[in-house]
């Protein structure tokens, strides 16, 4: 099992590599990645040609008669989705917490967050996205996170619309993402909320990291082939806005902010901090990391620094990106970093 795990954490640093490069050619172009073709306003019809003046009308209408207006009100507004798949867990999340995901029909395999995404059918694949699979469910919108298979225009080509947010590389693409999804679902107010209750408690959690005679330094581990995440990645931007130097940013050649460091390295750099995103893929630990050849010298290891994180939360740009920006901070206010 933990075999299938680590192959799977592989493929996903893999595709969140390949996606940091879309990302970087596409530029802001993420803002209008929908495919749904619903109009953004709908235009104001045309006015009839009934007479300015109705009282030179001759006839009187009686004031009882056939409503301007016969639309039912329980009538869907134009453009909303009663029938949603999701093929990301950061997706999934995001439906949630802005109040759609009673829109939801059916999730990815890696959607298990909240508890209430473990009750919906969970056998789809974002990694290699069956179209058939998908359009079992009869959706009317499919969130894709990141498409780099095609999928999008596979669904047009039947019919189907589709939402594409691929990795963030800033926690003001999360915010963008969030209000996107609730224009899209109609839940506008939902995802204001969101964004809002987000921006306060990151204020309050940055706010709260202690000032320190010197920066702290730290290393970020994705996986334990010591894959790593530099500060132009949306993780990364979390150790810098808390006032920290990530020892990735010293990698050299094209890795689109995750790259590949070696022991020699990280040992040489000697990060105040480790924080260890490879907890549950990997069962990497504070123990595992102490008993790696040559890194007990590390001062995070000799200072009990080593933080085991939630891979969920660490590898997910959703709501929860507070979450790990608190436990952060946390383990900065209890560092015992020597002056």
């Amino acid at each position: 099992m933990r075999s299938t795990e680590r192959s799977t954490r592989k493929k996903l640093i893999g595709v969140v590599v390949a996606l940091a490069f879309v990302a970087a050619a596409c530029g802001s172009d993420d803002a209008e990645s929908t495919s749904t073709d619903a109009p953004s306003e709908t235009e104001a019809p045309a006015e009839t040609d009934a007479p300015a003046d109705t009282e030179s009308a001759t006839t009187e209408a009686p004031a009882d008669t056939t409503p301007a207006d016969t639309t039912p009100a329980e009538v869907e507004e134009p453009g909303v989705p009663t029938r949603v798949v999701s093929l990301s867990p950061t997706h999934t999340e995001i439906m949630f917490a802005i109040g759609a995901g009673d829109l939801l029909v059916a999730v990815d395999d890696f959607s298990n967050f909240p508890a209430e995404a473990l009750q919906l059918p969970n056998e789809l694949s974002g990694f290699e996205p069956n179209v058939e699979a998908i359009a079992a469910y009869e959706p009317d919108l499919v969130l894709i996170g990141g498409d780099f298979s095609g999928l999008g225009d596979q669904l047009a080509a039947i019919g189907i619309a589709s939402w594409d947010g691929p990795a963030a590389t800033t926690i003001d693409d999360t915010y963008a993402q969030i209000e996107q999804l609730g224009a899209a679902t109609g839940n506008v107010g939902g995802a204001a909320e969101l964004v809002l209750d987000m921006q306060t408690r990151l204020a309050a959690a940055i706010a709260a990291a202690p000032q320190v005679d010197r920066p702290l330094s730290i290393y970020h581990e994705l996986d334990p082939t010591l894959f790593s995440s530099d500060s132009t990645t949306f993780i990364g931007e979390i150790y810098t806005l808390l006032g920290l130097q990530n020892i990735a940013d010293q990698a050299e050649g094209d890795n689109f902010g995750y790259p590949q460091l070696n022991a020699e390295f990280i040992v040489s750099a000697n990060p105040d901090l480790i924080f260890l995103a490879d907890t549950k893929c990997c069962d990497q630990t504070i123990d595992t990391v102490g008993a790696r050849d040559g890194w007990d010298v590390i001062a995070a290891v000799q200072n009990g620094n080593v933080i085991e994180m939630d891979d969920d939360v660490a590898s997910r740009w959703g709501p929860r990106i507070v979450d790990y920006v608190e436990a952060v901070s946390a383990a900065v206010q209890a560092a015992a970093v020597p002056a």
